[in-house]
């Protein structure tokens, strides 16, 4: 039941990102790529996207133990996340495809946080780990 579940979680996820992906113009900022970011954080917060959010991350604690569930609910590509790669590889980024990884990782945090916390994600972090991900070297610890 929880893998028919998580399969039709993920299904509305990518229809909603590929939508809105579509809607929107290509980045070209990083203020807009703030925007989409912002957009999609209320989204994932507000009526169908919080009550999605809150059963995916139900599904995602529960396939810790069921292989075949965490199969079903790794990151899949989609338009959105193809805009966010297609930004940073334009802005020189080294490793784009891992950037864009820790940066949507990023944002799936904040939004986890907000759901268990309540209120909307604010600007201000979107900044910066989108900052950060446009960072040419990424900082290393030295041992």
């Amino acid at each position: 039941m929880l893998t028919g579940l998580a399969t039709r979680l993920v299904q509305l996820d990518q229809e909603e990102l590929q939508s809105t992906a579509e809607r929107l113009p290509p980045i070209r900022t990083a203020e807009e790529l703030v925007d989409g970011l912002v957009l999609l954080t209320r989204q994932r917060l507000t009526g169908e996207g919080r009550r999605r959010s809150l059963a995916r991350y139900a599904c995602i604690i529960e396939s810790v133990r069921d292989p075949e569930l965490r199969e079903i609910l790794v990151p899949r590509e989609n338009a959105g996340r193809e805009a966010v790669r297609l930004f940073l590889v334009g802005r020189g980024g080294a490793d784009a495809g891992n950037r864009t990884h820790t940066l949507l990782t990023c944002i799936d945090g904040l939004v986890f946080d907000r759901l268990v916390s309540g209120g909307e994600v604010p600007r201000e972090p979107l900044d910066d780990i989108v900052a950060a991900a446009l960072r040419r070297c990424p900082a290393r610890l030295d041992k």
